[in-house]
């Protein structure tokens, strides 16, 4: 294995590469839902089941990572994270009911969550804070790459081979990148030294006691929870409401991952320059304007496509900003536990957005989804929260670092105080 230097750009390819297989792992079952609901005789309104049950292992996942991840090297962890999902994407093509397929999503949720939570960890130790917004929206562009590039591809590969075959697809695609971090991402244990020189190492509880992280879980879960009840449903509600044809789904994930990927690479730096609170307000806004639109009161003059890509251009200016926000809370010698808990508490509030979604769904007589605007509506209700919580957390943290530069040398905290 490689211990040169490696470069800060070849650092962000690398995470670029581990976190589009673990995306697209994520996010072709949510378009391909109508197709394995056919196959296997699942209702279109439980496909949010499917993705629920991913979310909620990879959340548990989080928790149990949370005591014990920031002890070990972050390439080796990631590594074993990475390939306990190649694995279980791989059974996911196994599955022959839905049974089945949910507990291949629940071990691939288990090893997929901890790998996001190290892979944003690495980039947040190795990049600094002033370039970090860009390396963010660089590695989150991994979303775009695979809804411009994975998705289509994966619902081809369906319509040719049947819908098996993404899943072995993706998991020998993922073997490929896990051997590539393995060999040429460098040793990661800054982290290690930095909790050895602590008095005392910070605990999952006593990180969870903490003010700004409290906030910070609150709004990712918020997030999250935003897009989650909508995400699992826009495949089956394009194809059964909007009457838009099965063969040109991968299109609209075509061109909205165009959009994301340009979004996301030019809102990290306006972030850094202008903080979470101002770019992500206006990600904020648009992405209730769009949620309106689309699913409460959708013009048939409007093509599904564009209203997609203005979809995934809002959720890209929001997203980038709060998870560049929550990735200044802790210092280097939590990060990997602070961003495990962040997984879970994000893929907790992932898993129980799309299961309220399917619990409010349902299939109508005439084959379209009924409860589409409620759903909606919770949606909006949720995004419009965002931005005070941006500007509650943002100013938390500017007054942390302005206290901490104020301090003698050596004397300010990595977190600052529970009750500040």
């Amino acid at each position: 294995m490689s211990s040169r230097p490696v470069s800060e750009r070849a650092v962000i390819f690398l995470i670029g590469a581990v976190q589009f297989v673990n995306i697209l792992d994520f996010v072709m079952v949510m378009p391909l839902g109508p197709d394995f609901a056919k196959g296997l005789g699942i209702d279109s309104s439980h496909i949010g089941y499917i993705a629920g049950s991913y979310t909620a292992a990879a959340s548990v996942a989080g928790l149990v990572g949370g005591a014990f991840l920031d002890r070990f090297d972050r390439r080796k962890a990631l590594a074993v994270s990475m390939l306990g999902l190649v694995l279980a994407t791989g059974a996911g093509g196994l599955a022959t009911g839905l049974p089945s397929l949910m507990l291949a999503r629940v071990f691939a949720g288990l090893f997929g969550g901890p790998a996001t939570s190290l892979a944003m960890a690495i980039v947040a130790e190795l990049v600094p804070v002033e370039r970090r917004g860009r390396a963010m929206g660089a590695v989150m562009g991994a979303f775009s790459v695979a809804s411009v590039v994975g998705v289509p591809m994966a619902l081809e590969v369906a319509e040719l081979g049947g819908w098996r075959m993404p899943f072995f697809s993706v998991a020998a695609l993922g073997l490929l990148v896990v051997l590539g971090a393995i060999f040429f991402l460098p040793p990661i244990r800054g982290h290690l030294e930095a909790a050895r020189r602590r008095d005392h190492p910070v605990g999952a509880w006593e990180l969870l006691g903490n003010r700004d992280v409290q906030l910070s879980y609150l709004m990712s879960a918020v997030v999250m929870m935003a897009g989650f009840v909508l995400i699992p449903n826009i495949s089956a509600y394009v194809q059964q409401n909007l009457g838009f044809p099965r063969s040109q789904v991968g299109h609209i994930y075509f061109f909205g991952g165009i959009v994301s990927f340009i979004t996301l690479r030019l809102a990290g730096p306006r972030v850094d320059r202008l903080g979470a609170f101002q770019v992500g307000t206006v990600g904020a806004v648009l992405a209730s304007i769009f949620t309106y639109i689309g699913f409460i009161n959708y013009p048939s003059w409007l093509p599904v496509t564009l209203l997609f890509m203005g979809f995934m251009m809002a959720n890209g200016i929001r997203n980038v900003s709060y998870n560049t926000l929550t990735s200044r809370v802790p210092s280097n010698a939590v990060r990997a536990r602070f961003m495990s808990l962040q997984s879970a508490v994000s893929h907790m509030a992932s898993a129980l957005a799309a299961f309220l979604s399917s619990r409010m769904l349902v299939d109508l007589p005439d084959g379209k989804l009924g409860g589409m605007t409620q759903v909606a509506l919770v949606s909006i209700g949720l995004t419009l929260t965002v931005p005070f919580m941006l500007l509650l957390v943002e100013r938390r943290i500017r007054m942390r670092d302005l206290a901490a530069a104020q301090a003698p040398a050596g004397g300010a905290a990595p977190l600052p105080s529970a009750h500040r």
